[in-house]
């Protein structure tokens, strides 16, 4: 191995290990409990098995990442980045494998032996506890990412287990102390992007050291071919800094999250706990000037042999920040953070289900001053927010204009997103059905058509510059998600239409309802799904944004007044129920305010079958505005037509009518 990759490795796992070790000792996080002291071996080789698990992530996603979006596939750099997510993959498999064999031990502490009652009780821990069925997830996912990518290169093959390798982070999102204090459903969606955006930001940095002589010099088939001259370094490294600037705002701004809802007060700062993060906390910022030097100054002069010694002296300098970072990360999952000392010895029913207290009493002025903030759509708006204006300026600085008025439909759209997942309706949904119904009537019907109206697509293949080397960019990947066979499938009227439409019946009336109540996973997916089903439909009736097929105007009114139909019936059926939906949730919180879980269910029927068919006739009148203007603008096309060849049709047609007429005289 080149003694530099050496080296950068080295320096990483030397770093990370003295990280750890140090975090362990400020915060306890190694000390044995009182009871069930299962000795020192699981004590501190449980954190190292964490760590090396988190290494080993960073190294899988980190590196699929900047493959997709920075490298040539069919190519060495491309092939040696796959090998090195498949290397990663397999490491982050073993070490998760490891970390649940080593929680098991810690939690209960049993005899190790090797007869079938130890192994009867492993594997009752592994598929039955929810701790230990995370943790078999994990491991299962991270054995999958490693076989298919052995055999899976392509493109699209490559996109889909890079989705896959991130949704093998939602288990570790659970467990450590995310959901065991107040607020934890902040706790786990930061801890989430925490360590999907610290993964990328360090993987990149761990393929960049593997790939550095690879980018500077061609392969010998690359010479004997006259193809792939390696990687052009400067290009590879600034593709690489716009996706670490993107890491460090999720990893700083998650960071920030969890430490609040961690420690509930600034003076817990000097705690422990607060002292590690403190620690994370001096290392991000250190990353961060790090990551600026080399943007503002190295990269536009990486072709000189002296800046290129000073950016790989940067990244080895870099690499040990982030050890020492790692390394206090995951002690910090064994320190017990301030608040999770201060459980209510006496729980409310309310608390039993949503681990939040019961809010107060949903006055008028509540729906403007509550909040319950979901840190992932928080970052979603954000990066949608400020996506959406570099690509306005990018238009306008090359001298072309984006109407005003599709900018204000998309800022409308993402701030009535951000009302709805961080504001009342969040902050009182788990409580009454009618405050749930009227969010899932504006995430599936009002803020899609919001956020069609802006157009993101159109911006963004108008503004994202195209590449010409064979890799793929943003641009490239969309116009890859557009052209695709799924995309052709579910962006077809009558597929949108049928997904819209029976996605309300069959989410309420099974226990999807349940699971969504229940599990955060299940929370997240209902907004994740509403959303895109009500855009792809919104799309196909007023959408500009290219997609591969749409009915005329007549057609898009018919599948409308369809779908309106099918929604008022959804509503009704709601208003005659008799029976309480999800009972054991809805009718069990212990609520003594508003009105009662049968009085609210009838209306949020009412909300479905009323309020809900505001947006739909929205979007019929706008779909009638359309058709509209289309005929006009046909119109307008025949006029100008026949003024270019002086209505010549016209005297045509009116010439035949005469010879016509002229040979029925002669009879």
């Amino acid at each position: 191995m080149n003694p530099y990759r050496l080296a950068g490795l080295a320096i990483l796992v030397i770093s990370g290990a003295a990280g750890l070790i140090a975090a362990l000792v400020v915060g306890g996080g190694a000390v044995p409990p009182k009871l069930l002291d299962p000795g020192p071996i699981v004590m501190w080789g449980l954190p190292a098995a964490k760590l090396i698990a988190n290494l080993g992530a960073a190294a899988m996603l980190g590196s699929l990442v900047l493959a997709l979006f920075g490298l040539r596939s069919e190519t060495r750099p491309f092939d040696l980045a796959i090998d090195t997510a498949s290397v990663g993959a397999a490491i982050f498999t073993i070490g998760s494998g490891v970390t649940a064999f080593l929680t098991f031990m810690a939690a209960f502490n049993p005899k190790l032996t090797a007869d079938r009652g130890f192994g009867e009780q492993f594997g009752r821990y592994l598929l039955e506890l929810p701790l230990g069925q995370a943790w078999l997830i994990t491991t299962v996912m991270g054995a999958v990412v490693t076989l298919l990518l052995f055999g899976w290169r392509s493109w699209t093959g490559i996109m889909l287990t890079a989705v896959l390798a991130a949704a093998s982070f939602l288990p570790m999102a659970t467990q450590g102390h995310s959901g065991d204090v107040a607020g934890h459903t902040v706790a786990v969606n930061a801890i989430l992007l925490h360590t999907i955006g610290a993964a990328v930001w360090v993987g990149g940095v761990m393929l960049l050291v593997i790939l550095r002589h690879v980018g500077t010099r061609p392969t010998r088939q690359a010479q004997a071919k006259k193809a792939d001259a390696g990687i052009d370094l400067p290009v590879l490294v600034a593709r690489y800094s716009s996706l670490a600037l993107a890491a460090f705002a999720v990893v700083a701004f998650s960071g920030i999250a969890r430490t609040v809802v961690a420690l509930g007060e600034w003076s817990e700062l000097l705690s422990p706990y607060g002292l590690i993060v403190i620690s994370k906390a001096v290392a991000l910022v250190g990353l961060g000037l790090f990551g600026a030097w080399y943007r503002r100054r190295l990269i536009p002069r990486l072709g000189g042999d002296r800046e290129k010694r000073a950016f790989w002296s940067l990244i080895l300098g870099e690499l040990a920040l982030m050890g020492l970072a790692s390394g206090a990360a995951a002690a910090l999952a064994r320190t017990p953070p301030p608040l999770g000392e201060q459980a209510p010895a006496v729980q409310t029913p309310a608390e039993r289900l949503t681990r939040e207290p019961l809010p107060p009493e949903l006055t008028l002025d509540r729906w403007f001053t509550s909040f319950d903030i979901d840190v992932l759509w928080i970052a979603a708006v954000g990066f949608g927010v400020f996506l959406y204006v570099v690509g306005i300026v990018r238009l306008r600085r090359r001298g072309d204009a984006w109407p005003v008025h599709r900018t204000i439909f998309w800022m409308l759209g993402l701030a009535l997103l951000l009302w709805v997942t961080s504001g009342p309706i969040n902050a009182y949904q788990d409580y009454l059905f009618s405050v749930h119904m009227a969010g899932h009537m504006l995430l599936s019907m009002a803020i899609p058509v919001l956020l069609v109206a802006g157009a993101p697509i159109t911006l963004a293949l108008r503004s994202i510059h195209k590449r010409d080397d064979g890799t793929r960019g943003g641009r490239e990947w969309i116009l890859w998600a557009v052209h695709s066979p799924y995309s052709r499938f579910i962006t077809h009227p009558f597929v949108a239409a049928g997904i819209f439409a029976v996605s309300l019946w069959a989410f309420y009336f099974t226990d999807l309802v349940r699971w969504a109540m229940y599990d955060h996973l299940g929370h997240e997916w209902m907004i994740i799904h509403f959303l895109i089903s009500g855009y792809l439909f919104a799309m196909t009736l007023i959408g500009v944004d290219p997609i591969p097929y749409r009915l005329p105007y007549a057609g898009r009114l018919i599948t409308l007044i369809a779908v309106m139909a099918t929604h008022a019936f959804f509503g009704m059926a709601i208003m005659m129920q008799e029976g309480l939906f999800v009972a054991d949730w809805f009718g069990a919180m212990g609520r003594t305010w508003g009105p009662t879980p049968m009085e609210d269910q009838y209306i949020g029927g009412g909300i479905a079958w009323s309020v809900g068919e505001i947006p739909t006739l929205i979007l019929a009148i706008t779909v009638a505005i359309q058709w509209s203007r289309s005929d006009a603008r046909l119109q307008r096309r025949r006029d100008r037509h026949a003024d270019r060849t002086g209505d010549a049709e016209l005297e045509e047609y009116n010439a035949r009518l005469a010879r016509m007429a002229e040979r029925d005289s002669v009879r």
